[in-house]
């Protein structure tokens, strides 16, 4: 899984300098388009700059949180309208440029897939546990501000001088959700009242939101940063604690679909097809998901023959999660076979990929605040080279979980997962920006479990154990079709989708709980996965059959990754094209 703000992972730094001309041969619609994407990001940048610190862009300043007053976000809305207006005005098929007809495709998919969720209101009654929190968003940031010089110091200080504001208008904008009708689920309340009593309980020096602190050593700093946080941040997080404890459990939403807020339904197909780029219904979904459970638990039962002696899957896989012989023994033996898995496939990479990296990726547990809830999470790597991209594991009470999981694990969310995609695409300066720094999950989280089978292919997997794992891991993946559109458009409860996933993947019960969690405070962002993959596959199925023995992996993959996250009905397109005129 990626962090990522509102599902789009997006940066612009001096972009007229580093976009590339578009050419001798260009049209009149390339530089229509090469100007509105330099507006878009210049814009999309002004309204986020945190994302700035995100990525490690040179030359950008530190000094400011987001604005999420709603007249800020009326503003944004009002720009959206105008850039969408002019962007529909473009005929695609009067492109020239094959980087920039990516680049269009990725732009009309931004405006449009935020134009459709407008309905959801999320401003108005996300309260969330996971990386669409602010708690979770800012407590990276925190870690990541810049510190080590004057001017850098004075930007940590005026950034997060901010916060208390911010926090306060997020109260303001909860309590006009809760008098139009909008309210998050309490279960989810109650998991962020309990993130809030561990941060607030936390010593100083070892939260994360002290972090510039801890690292920048200059006294005078340092007992600034100290005030700041103990006098005006931490008094602030028990006002949003008390506030959510006192006052917005009363009118939290018990029942946990989307659908029980004001417009929910169209809400939650908007977020289907805003985080997938595929458009889909939750009916279309659902079934889709049951039919890819059929096909992978008949693969797993093969498996479960030929290595475990048994034809009951469902009986292998809690023995899986529950014998101690498939455990782990301790969060470092889980962290190592990861890192070993990591290893394999970095050795292995260059067979299979024409493009790659430069960029490193390193492993880490989570903070302590978050470790309890927070799935495997993928941070991308500094532009700058100042920092590599970061793998939070979840090492959680290790010795409940199995062995058999978390190779698949760091090859989706390391190479040749995520980790290979986002930072190829940040450093590859022959696109137009937008591509580099625009995501949607339908083609991000996609890649990320297509290489998971892929992974196979590379022979990465140390046993029959861990083919199961990655099996698990699709079928999780499967579940989470059935399992969302379940919660959010069929009624289903939250015991009822724990219960699904347990009897389809080795996933142990306490990662399941905070997994559906996720589900009921995310709607529609766990879809992405599986469709995002069932496509990419489409596409690679079709160009093998297509070029016969002239296919070649690499060529593939590399035409696969080089424009970015790009909309997946657009890569299916250009795959087609691709093997067209390969031949």
């Amino acid at each position: 899984m990626i962090r990522r703000r509102a599902s789009l992972v997006l940066l612009s730094v001096f972009v007229s300098a580093c976009t590339p001309s578009p050419g001798p041969r260009a049209s009149a619609s390339d530089g229509l388009v090469k100007a509105l994407a330099d507006e878009y990001l210049e814009s999309y940048f002004d309204r986020y700059p945190d994302q700035g610190t995100v990525y490690g862009v040179p030359g950008r300043r530190h000094d400011q949180l987001f604005d999420n007053s709603l007249e800020a976000l009326q503003e944004w809305k009002n720009k959206e309208n105008a850039l969408l207006l002019r962007a529909a005005r473009i005929n695609p098929t009067t492109i020239t440029s094959p980087s920039l007809r990516a680049t269009y495709a990725i732009l009309r998919e931004a405006l449009e897939g935020s134009v459709a969720t407008r309905v959801c209101r999320n401003e108005l009654w996300m309260v969330s546990q996971f990386v669409n929190g602010w708690q979770i968003q800012d407590s990276y940031l925190m870690t990541i501000q810049p510190v080590g010089t004057d001017e850098a110091r004075r930007q940590a200080l005026a950034r997060w001088s901010a916060l208390p504001r911010y926090i306060d208008t997020e109260i303001a904008n909860l309590r006009e959700g809760l008098s139009l009708g909008y309210s998050a689920p309490g279960g989810n309340v109650r998991i962020v009242i309990d993130q809030m009593n561990t941060l607030i309980a936390t010593p100083l020096a070892d939260s994360p939101f002290d972090s510039p602190s801890v690292r920048d050593k200059t006294p005078e700093f340092q007992k600034a940063f100290d005030a700041l946080v103990r006098d005006q941040i931490v008094p602030a997080f028990r006002r949003y604690r008390d506030f959510l404890q006192n006052e917005y459990l009363k009118g939290a939403r018990e029942v946990t679909a989307v659908s029980f807020n004001p417009s929910g339904a169209s809400c939650y197909e908007a977020s289907i097809r805003y985080h997938s780029s595929i458009p889909a219904t939750a009916q279309q979904v659902h079934d889709l998901g049951l039919q890819q459970i059929d096909l992978l638990t008949k693969e797993m039962q093969t498996i479960a023959e030929r290595s475990f002696q048994t034809k009951d899957v469902p009986a292998l896989l809690q023995r899986l999660r529950t014998d101690p012989q498939y455990l782990f023994k301790s969060r470092a033996e889980l962290i190592a076979y990861s890192q070993a898995a990591l290893g394999r496939a970095k050795t292995a990479a260059p067979q299979w990929f024409g493009l790659l990296p430069k960029a490193d990726v390193v492993i880490e547990p989570y903070p302590a605040f978050r470790e309890k809830s927070g799935p495997n999470e993928y941070n991308p790597p500094a532009e700058d080279g100042s920092r590599p991209g970061l793998f939070y594991i979840s090492a959680y009470e290790a010795e409940k979980k199995s062995r058999s999981g978390p190779e698949s694990t760091a090859f989706h969310e390391t190479f040749p997962g995520h980790h290979l995609q986002l930072s190829l695409a940040l450093e590859r300066k022959e696109s137009h920006p937008l591509g580099r720094y625009i995501g949607n999950n339908g083609y991000q989280e996609g890649w990320a479990l297509y290489t998971e089978r892929l992974a196979d292919e590379m022979k990465l997997y140390s046993s029959d154990l861990d083919r199961l794992g990655m099996l698990s891991s699709q079928a999780f993946r499967a579940a989470r079709l059935v399992v969302d559109t379940g919660i959010h458009a069929l009624g289903w409860s939250r015991q009822q989708a724990i219960d699904y996933m347990l009897a389809h993947t080795t996933e142990s019960r306490d990662d399941v709980a905070s997994e559906v969690d996720r589900y009921i405070i995310y709607p529609g962002q766990a879809t992405s996965y599986m469709l995002g993959m069932l496509e990419i596959r489409k596409a690679r199925d079709g160009a093998e059959r297509a070029l016969g023995a002239k296919f070649d992996i690499k060529a593939f993959h590399d035409r696969a990754l080089e424009d970015g996250a790009v909309p997946i009905t657009f890569l299916s397109t250009k795959i087609a094209k691709w093997s067209a005129e390969s031949k």
